[in-house]
């Protein structure tokens, strides 16, 4: 099994996983980005100003708590129990966005391939064969003599 595992590494396999898993973290906060600094307080503002971490569902307010009951954030630093519904809105709102931007991707990729495979190869243009030349010198020669 250790021998199996050694030639998976050096496969080169891992390598290329270990990128894509690199690049998409990177591509996911900037996903992230752009979901809560862009997008979320677009809808908010066509919703009315709605702030979808501020819906949340409140089970318990930790001993000794004096913040507001409204506030998520500071509510979630607390330690309390609660549903935050809003924060998963926000989330399913991340996964669409990229789920659409990776198909989008995934798409043109196809479409690429699709080109380079439907592609006919070039031909060089074909010269005379063998044949064809001793045609030519017998011909010549009969027009010779």
């Amino acid at each position: 099994m250790l021998a199996e595992f050694k030639a998976f590494v050096a496969k080169g396999n891992v390598m290329e996983l270990a990128v894509a898993v690199i690049i998409a973290g990177a591509f996911t906060t900037i996903v992230t980005s752009l979901t809560e600094d862009v997008i979320m307080p677009v809808i908010g503002w066509i919703f009315g100003g709605v702030d979808f971490s501020s819906y949340f569902i409140l089970l318990s307010v930790p001993e000794g708590y004096e913040g507001s009951t409204g506030d998520y954030a500071a509510l979630k630093e607390a330690g309390a129990a609660m549903i935050g519904y809003g924060a998963l809105i926000t989330a399913v709102i991340n996964f669409l966005i990229l789920a659409f931007i990776i198909f989008l991707l995934v798409r043109y990729a196809n479409k690429v391939m699709a080109e380079f495979e439907n592609k006919p190869p070039e031909e060089k243009p074909a010269g005379p064969t063998e044949l064809d030349l001793l045609k030519e010198i017998r011909d010549e020669l009969k027009k010779r003599g």
